[in-house]
């Protein structure tokens, strides 16, 4: 998927970890677990407003775009 998400490496930056960052956005860990590590195939904007919120950061700092699918890290 052309599209990469760096959820980990902004959290890693803020020093939160995956459950407290859950809390914060109120979603279930397991599927914040899914678009961590870049499985999730969408993502609806208010749960990236409430992540970009938590984080204090913008969505261009989760999401990355690529052109070369299959392009993963």
């Amino acid at each position: 998927m052309p599209i990469i998400v760096n959820l980990d490496v902004m959290m890693a930056k803020r020093k939160i970890g995956l459950v407290e960052l859950a809390e914060l956005v109120n979603i279930t860990p397991a599927n914040l677990s899914i678009l961590k590590n870049n499985k999730a195939r969408a993502v609806r904007f208010s749960t990236l407003e409430e992540i970009c919120r938590a984080l204090n950061c913008q969505p261009g700092d989760i999401l990355e775009y690529t052109e070369h699918e299959g392009n993963e890290r």
